[in-house]
């Protein structure tokens, strides 16, 4: 029992970790591509598994839910933004809202990343000899 409860708190670090570097990891040079790179696989996994599983399938949130109910309780939140908000924070905000508020993040970082990164690349070809 000890491993499910050990996976349980990992996967909340894991997942705000990935939710923080998806959002501000266009920040730093150094890790512009990396957070490019983590932004394309997300959104690979809500829209291109999510054509299987359904909009918004992350693996990592199918496991921890496996992990939540061997533990014996799913939570009550619809989606795993919500749950995140709710456990990390202790807010317990409608769905819609954080759907809305989480696909308008997800989708101005991409494109603050793709700009930058587009930026970053020409800058670096212009300045070789």
């Amino acid at each position: 029992m000890f491993w499910f409860h050990f996976l349980d708190y990992f996967f909340v670090v894991f997942h705000l970790a990935i939710v923080i570097f998806n959002l501000f990891g266009w920040i730093w040079k150094k890790t512009r591509k990396a957070n490019l790179i983590l932004l394309l696989l997300t959104g690979g996994s809500w829209f291109g598994l999510g054509i299987f599983y359904g909009f918004g399938y992350c693996p990592f949130t199918d496991w921890h839910w496996q992990v939540l109910d061997h533990l014996g309780g799913m939570p009550g939140e619809t989606s795993y933004m919500q749950y995140l908000y709710a456990r990390a924070f202790g807010l317990h905000l409608p769905a819609g809202l954080v759907d809305t508020s989480t696909l308008a993040a997800f989708f101005a970082a991409l494109i603050i990343s793709i700009l930058i990164n587009i930026r970053d690349f020409r800058r670096k070809r212009r300045s070789r000899p």
